[in-house]
């Protein structure tokens, strides 16, 4: 049997093992599944024949390098920063090596010694980062082997709540690591190029210069920016494209009312508030405003960011219950991000039958043979419930698929990648179809970069 090692099973593993688990038989797999608490993987596995839980230390160097040797692939599922020891430790006994996180600098210096041993590194390959670089080359590729020259290509994609699940008035619930979601779009300006023209975008202006789009079938939403969309023109062979805009889906409101926490300064995470562990919601607000001995925390907040009683933005502030003066964060030493994390997932936690959605837009905008044309190509998937979520699907199904493809030796370049060669992204998306996830394209009339969609 071929044995892949599985680290890490938190929300986006969930997919991931159900698929492995599935053609485990057909395929001859055996999974061994390691986190620091077993609970969720063996409620995962469910007494299948063809996998094992283990409690594994991914920081216990020596359990760490016991189990990657006895495994044919690792998948790893962990955070970003802790994929480097896992990858090392790949090198080191020659194991293929598969995770959906950015490449980092420390992970492209393993490139030349994973192409000598003949390893396959695939890094990128769950939602976004993954399916959307898949889907992007497929039409791109097409588009150049046709003799066309690409003009414009944007690209969208976001996790949020199904509408029969929609119940709050932020229209948001977090459907994947609610950490991320709070630090989004933080570490620099948000860099793109639009007609030609260089944009930037600093943190403190990014949630007020969305964008409108309608997708198909399912309405229109807003779009903020990605952090650096400039890096994507020579990975997918588009150095010299004028326009390359990459953003990130929420429902038409979110990012005006969130741009409240940005400029009190509560999604900050460079230092730790004293005493956090006693501080209720309400202690908390009162942090970021003006002292005063007679106006309430409410008042000085309305005043502070000009926002009218009877605005929604208001309450969707009160929705949240922040201005509670009994409710304890109970965080020690904490970040304000670690504690605005803490209050937004009382509120935004998906309920057990809840469903979220992940929706995905690119537009390719070209010209062939003397003529301008555009395709929009897009998709929606509904998760079930909340562990068998949409989220965990695109993410979870291209590691899967792409797990058994480098083991059946269908993926076989070595080397530290991402999805982007024929040779990876035709089998997987073939694949992903029959699990619901396809792309819808339509040929529109060439409209190039529209600045009335632009809010803000």
């Amino acid at each position: 049997m071929k044995n892949i090692l599985i680290i890490g099973a938190g929300k986006s593993s969930s997919a991931l093992i159900k698929y492995l688990l599935d053609t485990s038989d057909k395929e001859n797999l055996f999974l061994t599944i390691g986190d620091i608490s077993t609970e969720n993987a063996h409620k995962l596995i469910n007494n299948h024949q063809n996998a094992i839980a283990i409690v594994l230390d991914v920081f216990d160097k020596k359990q760490r390098e016991e189990q990657i040797q006895k495994a044919d692939l690792v998948i790893s599922m962990l955070p970003a920063r802790f994929h480097l020891d896992v990858a090392k430790d790949c090198i080191a006994f020659n194991k293929h090596m598969v995770t959906a996180s950015y490449i980092s600098d420390e992970m492209k210096a393993l490139d030349a010694a994973a192409k000598k041993k003949g390893l396959v590194f695939m890094n990128e390959i769950g939602l976004d980062p993954g399916i959307d670089h898949m889907s992007a080359m497929q039409v791109i590729d097409k588009i150049k082997d046709a003799g066309g020259k690409m003009l414009l290509f944007e690209s969208f994609c976001g996790g949020i709540v199904a509408p029969e699940s929609d119940n709050n008035l932020w229209n948001y619930k977090f459907t994947w690591n609610p950490r991320n979601v709070v630090l989004a779009g933080q570490g620099g300006a948000a860099m793109f190029i639009q007609e030609g023209t260089y944009k930037y975008i600093p943190y403190h202006k990014l949630f007020r210069r969305s964008e409108f789009l309608e997708v198909k079938g399912s309405g229109k939403f807003e779009a903020i920016a990605n952090r650096d969309s400039l890096k994507y023109r020579s990975v997918y062979g588009l150095d010299d494209i004028p326009t390359m805009y990459r953003g990130t889906i929420r429902k038409i409101g979110f990012s005006r009312a969130w741009n409240i926490f940005v400029q009190l300064g509560m999604t900050d995470d460079s230092y730790t508030i004293e005493e956090s562990e006693n501080m209720s919601y309400r202690d908390f607000i009162n942090l970021f405003l003006a002292y005063s001995p007679s106006d309430s925390i409410e008042l000085k907040l309305r005043s502070y960011l000009k926002i009218d009683q009877d605005d929604v933005m208001w309450e969707k502030l009160i929705e949240l219950d922040i201005f509670n003066p009994t409710k304890k964060i109970g965080l020690k030493n904490a970040t304000p991000a670690q504690m605005l994390q803490s209050i937004l997932e009382e509120s935004w936690t998906l309920d057990e039958n809840d469903k979220d959605m992940i929706v995905m837009q690119h537009l390719f905008g070209y010209e062939l043979n003397g003529e301008r044309f555009q395709i929009e190509s897009s998709f929606v998937v509904l998760g079930e419930n909340q562990t068998y979520t949409a989220m965990s699907k695109t993410v979870g199904l291209p590691v899967g698929i792409a797990a058994v493809n480098i083991l059946k030796g269908k993926i076989k370049t070595p080397g530290v990648q991402i999805p982007i060669s024929k040779e990876v992204y035709e089998p997987i998306l073939k694949e992903l179809e029959a699990h619901g996830i396809i792309f819808s394209e339509e040929k529109v009339p060439y409209l190039g970069y529209n600045p009335n969609n632009v809010v803000g």
